[in-house]
């Protein structure tokens, strides 16, 4: 897969410092201090200023399955637009492929139980949310903060927890090789035991977003 829409492993492994999960199962990668303290700074106090409860795709009944606060970040605000920069010099993908750019805010006890960030092939809100810019491909996510304890990301399916740390940057392809969705991507946002976590979070899709 290559294109306007792509990122590749060969791309990012390019960038110093980035670093691949050893495993077949899940293209997974991890790059520390992608994000300066004083963008971090920034980017916390919107989250702030602007965060409201979470909501699921594909309701499964549970209100405890994502408990954290969302923030959505408009590319008017310089620093969202210079961290859009950020993501397209690394990933390589088209701006016009991503959705905008997101924050979250989790406080003690919440968290983002196993999920995918793909949208379930059949699922109750696929064509909802598929039909016009396609299927999510890669996710990037930024941890902005470190947090005192837990707030971990959990892939179970790979055997690797990433614990938070401020301007490390996580990213992985939510699709096999063969295009098909990875339900190797499955992770879980942990609960935070002590302190606060925010982090932002980037999806492309397969088409033109918006």
């Amino acid at each position: 897969m290559s294109g306007a829409n792509e990122s590749s492993a060969e791309r990012l492994l390019a960038r110093p410092g980035v670093q691949r999960v050893p495993t077949d199962k899940a293209e997974v990668f991890q790059l520390r201090g992608f994000v300066p303290e004083a963008m971090r700074s920034e980017l916390i106090a919107l989250i702030d200023a602007d965060r409201r409860p979470s909501t699921i795709a594909d309701d499964n009944g549970d209100r405890y399955f994502r408990t954290s606060e969302t923030c959505d970040l408009s590319a008017d605000i310089a620093v969202v637009r210079e961290l859009e920069d950020m993501l397209t010099a690394l990933s390589g993908i088209a701006p016009h492929f991503g959705e905008p750019l997101q924050g979250q805010r989790y406080d003690v006890g919440q968290e983002f139980k196993p999920h995918t960030d793909y949208f379930a092939p059949g699922g109750a809100d696929f064509h909802k949310f598929c039909s016009v810019a396609g299927q999510r491909t890669w996710t990037f996510m930024i941890y902005l903060n470190d947090v005192a304890a837990g707030g971990g990301t959990r892939f179970k399916a790979l055997k690797k927890t990433f614990q938070p740390e401020a301007g490390k940057l996580l990213g992985w392809n939510n699709r096999r090789p063969d295009g098909r969705v990875n339900p190797n991507t499955l992770h879980h946002g942990m609960k935070v035991r002590r302190g606060l976590k925010y982090v932002i979070t980037k999806w492309y899709r397969e088409k033109d977003w918006g």
